[in-house]
């Protein structure tokens, strides 16, 4: 009784809602549009010869499925987490943390082991 729609007809009140759910998912469409617009889908970065070497070895350790490209910088922050650069190829060993955190994946990445968001690796 003390909402300002208290004392609104029942049918005007689902009106009100229904206008309102209808006003948000239109602007929740849009967002998402030109999200989708502005940021653009990672491109896979050109490997150094050095690179490529290390590429050739993960292959032939894990398998070409397992590897995944670096999309954007990765600062390691807690224990066991890499630091990896864009365009850095790397493999998965594992696609959880010992905590069961499906956000944090173990990877190696050519020497060192450790783990990196998912959200920023891609399939190679």
């Amino acid at each position: 009784s003390q909402m300002p729609h208290g004392r609104m007809p029942l049918p005007s009140f689902w009106k009100m809602v229904e206008d309102t759910l209808q006003q948000s998912g239109a602007q929740l469409r849009s967002f998402c549009q030109t999200f989708e617009t502005v940021t653009p889908s990672p491109v896979p970065q050109p490997l150094n010869p050095a690179e490529e070497r290390k590429v050739l070895s993960l292959v032939s350790r894990h398998g070409p499925d397992k590897l995944y490209q670096v999309t954007s910088n990765i600062s390691g922050s807690k224990d066991l987490d890499l630091t990896l650069q864009r365009g850095q190829i790397v493999a998965l060993l594992q696609s959880v943390d010992t905590k069961g955190n499906t956000s944090r994946w173990l990877v190696d990445a050519g020497g060192p082991r450790g783990f990196v968001p998912a959200g920023k690796l891609q399939p190679y």
